[in-house]
């Protein structure tokens, strides 16, 4: 979810307050499909619903960004930032209040890819986790073959760097503007559809783990792909240990998210511009 925000950030320098709910629309869509009547019938594979999901969500990101947010860029609005922090908002408001009437309040249970545990010595670990975790690393590998490796993961390298320079080579700004966001939307939605099965799916699900999403691409750099994943890891770390740490256990637990906030507020304080991120002077 984290990749998607700093990927959004990087090419269209806009912090997408609506990302969380776009992780709530993928648990929705993974839901239906893998509970819709073709799975079930048929005995399709759980994971083709999930890449089912992927290309929907895609274009509902690229959709949109051309509605919202391409009048706002290309000078057509005025003020340009506040724009884009009340529209987001704006939308993410929408999103959960739509899906509300549309699904209810109620907590629906994903099913999951994997099912049972797998023990390694005195380590349990649940099947629905460890397959999040592996398509994960799946995902993060293919984006930065997507990156680095084709002509269009270039091109929104490029425009992430220098848009005007890059439009004077040729390079549609404006065409991957909209598959940043889209492929941003994606991602979030993909770890919506792996979340599901470990986590409830409900209008509100997204929240939460949008606030660790903010933390993790202020710690890691704005914008930094590498520096998201870096973030990530020592995001997990220091909740994980912050929780060992308290001599109460049965309290660790309750204060494990303020210590990402904490972490939030000493980044900030130390170095704003985050561990991968570029320190930026203004004259």
């Amino acid at each position: 979810m984290a990749l998607g925000l700093s990927l959004i950030f990087g090419v269209l320098k806009l912090v997408n307050f609506a990302h969380g709910e776009s992780l709530m629309v993928g648990g929705y869509l993974y839901y239906f499909l893998a509970t819709s009547y073709l799975v079930h019938a048929l005995g399709v594979p759980l994971i083709a619903a999930l890449a089912a999901a992927a290309p929907v969500l895609f274009f509902f990101g690229v959709v949109l960004e051309k509605l919202f947010l391409r009048q706002a860029y290309q000078q057509k609005t005025a003020r340009y930032d506040e724009y884009v922090v009340l529209v987001t908002f704006a939308l993410g408001i929408f999103l959960q209040n739509l899906a509300l009437p549309l699904f209810g309040p109620y907590n629906r249970q994903a099913p999951a890819i994997f099912k049972g545990r797998i023990r390694i010595g005195d380590l349990i670990i649940a099947g629905d986790r460890l397959t999040g975790a592996a398509i994960a690393f799946v995902v993060i590998g293919l984006l930065f073959f997507f990156l680095y490796r084709t002509y269009l993961g270039k091109g929104l390298r490029a425009v992430a760097q220098n848009p005007g320079a890059a439009a004077i080579l040729g390079i549609n700004v404006a065409r991957m503007r909209g598959i940043a966001f889209g492929t941003g939307i994606c991602l979030s939605g993909i770890a919506g559809s792996l979340l599901g099965p470990i986590f409830l799916v409900n209008p509100v699900m997204g929240v939460p783990f949008a606030v660790k999403a903010f933390v993790i691409v202020v710690l890691g750099g704005m914008g930094s792909i590498k520096g998201t994943i870096a973030g990530a890891f020592v995001l997990a770390l220091v909740e994980s240990f912050g929780s060992i740490w308290l001599p109460d256990p049965t309290r660790a637990l309750a204060y494990k998210d303020a210590y990402g906030l904490l972490l939030l507020v000493i980044t900030l304080l130390f170095r704003p511009q985050g561990l991968f991120g570029e320190k930026v002077r203004r004259v």
